[in-house]
């Protein structure tokens, strides 16, 4: 094993792409890696992201530099396919990246001014997408905001993009009137028993939840995710309550559960329950 040259290649991208290529060949590689394709591997490439989000709100430092390895290893994984058939490979994409963030900073990279606010240099790099946009050939301003997005991450961007355009309410307080509007409107599809009519009104709620997001500058993606670690933690806390007493959930009755899940909030909070 150690006679392999894989041990004298330096640290670094040439030696993670070498890797890869030696994973996929197709008389030596590894037989798993070899049968993947580009829609095999793009459920682990939007899962390695996650796991570096998740890292991340943990702050657990040593993870996210493994996580972010592992994301690392989802380009190289695509590059060597992409080479495979012709497309593209890891230098090509390293180029292309390279040559964007140089086109869309020329603040840093050019002559233009750097005596501007952040804010203003989101208006640049949003123009110039715009412009790669339209030089691609994309039409309407909804024209390329990805499908494979998590819906309510795809919700605010759709929103985003339409704003831009002068499509958009003016303040929080008009969204706030259309969610009591939607709600009714759920209401009413539920009242009335019917399952397609009600999908489409949780639909069109949850759209404009997403769009209330925007306004009140919430990120909805994160604000759902804390939301979901406050759930389990104060969830854990009953269980432990029941354990303590020798019994698990199922066991207890929602009224107790209730009383347990306030004294739990109240620990939080700082309060005496």
């Amino acid at each position: 094993m150690t006679d392999d040259p894989i041990f004298n290649i330096p640290n670094g991208m040439p030696r993670l792409a070498e890797i890869m290529r030696r994973l996929r060949d197709p008389n030596t590689g590894c037989p798993w890696d070899i049968e993947q394709n580009f829609r095999t591997i793009a459920p682990y490439t939007i899962e390695e992201a996650y796991e570096v989000a998740d890292a991340i709100d943990r702050e657990d430092w040593p993870e996210l530099e493994g996580e972010l390895g592992d994301l690392l290893l989802q380009v190289v994984y695509h590059g060597q396919m992409g080479a495979e058939v012709g497309h593209f490979d890891v230098e090509s994409i390293l180029r292309r990246v390279s040559d964007k963030m140089i086109a869309r900073h020329p603040h840093v990279f050019g002559n233009e001014t750097r005596d501007k606010t952040a804010e203003d240099q989101k208006r640049d790099w949003e123009a110039s997408k715009a412009r790669e946009r339209a030089s691609k050939g994309a039409e309407g301003a909804l024209a390329d905001v990805a499908l494979g997005l998590p819906a309510l991450m795809r919700a605010v961007k759709l929103q985003k993009r339409a704003a831009r355009v002068g499509f958009d309410w003016p303040n929080a307080g008009q969204v706030l009137d259309k969610i009591a509007e939607e709600s009714r409107e759920l209401v009413e599809a539920r009242n009335r028993a019917d399952p397609d009519q009600t999908h489409e009104e949780f639909g069109d709620l949850l759209f404009v939840m997403a769009n209330l997001a925007r306004h009140l500058g919430v990120d909805p993606e994160h604000a759902l995710r804390d939301a979901n670690a406050k759930f389990t933690r104060r969830f854990t806390q009953i269980e432990r309550e029941l354990a303590n007493d020798g019994r698990r959930p199922e066991e207890s009755n929602l009224e107790e559960m209730d009383a347990l899940w306030d004294a739990a909030k109240a620990k939080e909070r700082g309060q005496r329950p």
